[in-house]
């Protein structure tokens, strides 16, 4: 008798703190696309970067210079505007990732509404898709939303992995792994890929590699900030047998 295993699975490596350091002082140095190209050198199997309404760190001349330098997939991750939208268009990036996004935030802080925003999203989704884009919509694990962004004809849904990441307890991130495990399975069943992405470190990441649902995983802040310490080379290749180990 022959065991069946989960597909392996996709990191994909969000540069946006690599421009968040070159922000604080101006200039062009450290460069995101090299470290984009870096990353994809490593074994990266996709490059995540988030142009902001406020380009408080990807810019949209990385944008340009990230489509038309890298060979491994281009998930552009923006809010759901009609600047952004259109700027998707024009580039054409693999795929693009619809997160809520406020100016007071540190970063992305939940999921997006989908099912209490569809009417706006719909021609956005329905845009991107046209133009060939893969569209992924970036929600918290539950039924309703999952349900809404089949509905809308989104291919992905990236799960909010952010309330198990920053549990204070085993139990309580017992409680959102559990969480996770129903949308994904739920996810899967609406006929969506399942990826997942926040706050994910060496440490926790495990569990959520091991979702037999879950293709891809998005990670940022944790491997450009251990790649202080280590390097991204060595930092990317940790965490991808990392994830491979839980994988099996």
């Amino acid at each position: 008798m022959t065991t069946s295993h989960p597909a392996p699975i996709r990191l994909g490596v969000n540069i946006d703190h690599i421009a968040t350091v070159r922000n604080a002082r101006g200039g062009t140095h450290p460069d995101p696309v090299k470290g984009a190209l870096l990353a994809q050198a490593s074994g990266a199997d996709g490059i995540t970067a988030h142009l902001r309404e406020d380009r408080r760190h990807i810019r949209d001349a990385d944008l340009e210079r990230l489509r038309a330098d890298l060979s491994i997939p281009l998930n552009m991750e923006m809010a759901a505007t009609e600047e952004m939208t259109t700027i998707a268009t024009r580039l054409r990036p693999h795929a693009c990732c619809l997160v809520p996004e406020r100016r007071q935030e540190v970063t992305t802080e939940g999921g997006l509404d989908v099912r209490g925003q569809a009417s706006e999203l719909a021609p956005r989704i329905a845009r991107l898709r046209d133009a060939g884009i893969r569209v992924s919509l970036f929600i918290d694990p539950d039924t309703a939303q999952i349900e809404t962004a089949a509905e809308l004809g989104a291919a992905v849904v990236e799960l909010h992995t952010g309330a198990y990441a920053d549990a204070m307890d085993a139990a309580a991130r017992a409680v959102e792994l559990g969480r996770l495990t129903v949308g994904a399975e739920h996810a899967a069943r609406c006929g969506l890929e399942v990826h997942a992405g926040h706050g994910l470190t060496y440490d926790n990441v495990g569990p959520i590699a091991a979702l037999p649902q879950v293709m891809e995983l998005n990670i940022g802040h944790f491997l450009i900030g251990q790649a202080i310490f280590d390097g991204l080379p060595a930092v990317i290749r940790h965490m991808k047998n990392v994830i491979a180990a839980a994988r099996k």
